[in-house]
């Protein structure tokens, strides 16, 4: 505490008037992230001590965007789980970079009515390319580091969901697919884990993407949740090695459509019947009943269910808390709303590299927010027993 206050006098005595709030603003955030860290180890800054509970690593940089200007924060970081502090405003950088993807579009003359009416609204219709040039830049020096950053530790669970949007290319619209991976560590914390475009989702392409996965470090998936799709679940087993989880919601969407429309109300409650067993052994019976009940009347839903029974009861095979999470691709559909909701602003992207500028945007800020919550997405205890960890399992053990 001395040496703070000393470093406060030095400030105070030195510091120009010009940046003298700015930099006492840096001085007060970087104060209550060391304290908030010190809490959250149990141990001060390289201080030995039998309380500690966890240990730190390093830094990493960010600008905080202030009334006072622009101040440099130092972010420390943490060997298990994440950190991020709670003052920053986490939505900040998304919005700058829908206004990045909105000046490029409009400098590229990529004029759609919403852009032009952003533009007018927002005042950009002054800017120039050399000013899009550097606003585009000093977003992708902090977009492309997150989307390509080293993934530590196992990750039992991993949801892949696609996202359509329309891009320019060689003077056509097309739709392209925004492809996201998220996933839950075995410290029981979500994360973004990556995104990338391609054309379709065929076999090749999800095998290419989750290989730069497992490149990053990937590893000790036992479980991957998506909606139905071949090529994704060749490549979860030939890349990863994992089980594959076929979403729940969008299945009883396809076996919904094989009943009539009155019909359909007492279908999704027999085949419900199955998901409210409580072991894998009684919802596997319970499901082949409803399927031979089914047969006369409706073979064709009958043979969706005898082909859909080992992939859409898989998340059975693991803990029973946390069935309702892993049951459906629910957790990162929620994601992908709001990353609709935010790119349908822009409508008409001018290239890829705009799409990942935004997108990753979203991502990097929806990543922040996780890692500001203090409650764990899953516990320690319930993950513990599908852990590669053996840190973990004695964290478990321990608590």
């Amino acid at each position: 505490m001395t040496d703070d206050r000393l470093a406060l006098k030095e400030l105070l005595e030195k510091t120009p008037d010009a940046n003298y709030l700015r930099e006492m603003i840096g001085f007060a955030a970087q104060r209550l992230m060391e304290l908030d860290i010190e809490s959250r180890t149990g141990a001060a800054h390289g201080k030995r001590s039998s309380e500690r509970q966890a240990q730190r690593n390093g830094y990493r940089d960010r600008d905080w965007e202030t009334r006072a200007g622009t101040v440099e924060l130092r972010i420390p970081k943490l060997r298990k789980g994440s950190y991020f502090p709670g003052f920053l405003e986490p939505r900040r950088m998304a919005e700058k970079a829908i206004a990045a993807v909105v000046q490029e579009a409009y400098i590229q003359g990529v004029s759609t009515r919403s852009v032009d009416e952003l533009v007018q609204a927002m005042g950009l219709d002054g800017i120039s390319k050399s000013q899009v040039s550097r606003l585009c830049e000093e977003i992708d020096e902090r977009v492309k580091p997150f989307l390509g950053r080293p993934i530590e530790g196992d990750w039992p669970y991993v949801w892949l969901d696609a996202t359509y949007l329309k891009v320019r290319r060689g003077g056509r619209i097309v739709s392209a697919a925004a492809v996201i991976a998220i996933g839950v560590n075995g410290d029981g914390r979500r994360e973004v884990l990556g995104l990338d475009i391609c054309p379709s989702e065929a076999e090749t392409f999800w095998t290419d993407f989750l290989r730069k996965l497992a490149r990053r470090g990937l590893r000790g998936v036992k479980l991957v949740i998506s909606d139905a799709h071949e090529g994704l679940k060749a490549a979860a087993g030939k890349v990863l090695g994992a089980s594959w989880q076929r979403c729940r919601v969008h299945f009883m969407r396809n076996a919904l459509a094989h009943a009539s429309k009155n019909g359909r109300r007492v279908v999704s409650a027999f085949v419900a019947t199955a998901f409210a067993q409580h072991t894998p052994v009684a919802a596997s019976k319970q499901w082949r009943h409803v399927a031979d009940q089914l047969r006369s009347s409706l073979p064709k839903l009958a043979a969706l269910l005898d082909e859909a029974e080992v992939d859409v009861l898989a998340f059975m095979d693991f803990p029973k808390e946390h069935w309702a999470k892993i049951c459906s691709t629910n957790p990162i559909e929620r994601l992908n709303g709001e990353i609709k909701r935010r790119t349908d602003v822009v409508g008409i992207f001018p290239n890829d590299d705009a799409i990942i500028r935004l997108v990753g945007a979203i991502l990097m800020e929806q990543n922040d927010e996780w890692a500001v919550q203090r409650a764990r997405y899953m516990t320690l205890e319930t993950i513990a027993p599908i852990s590669d960890n053996p840190i973990v399992i004695l964290s478990a053990v321990a608590g």
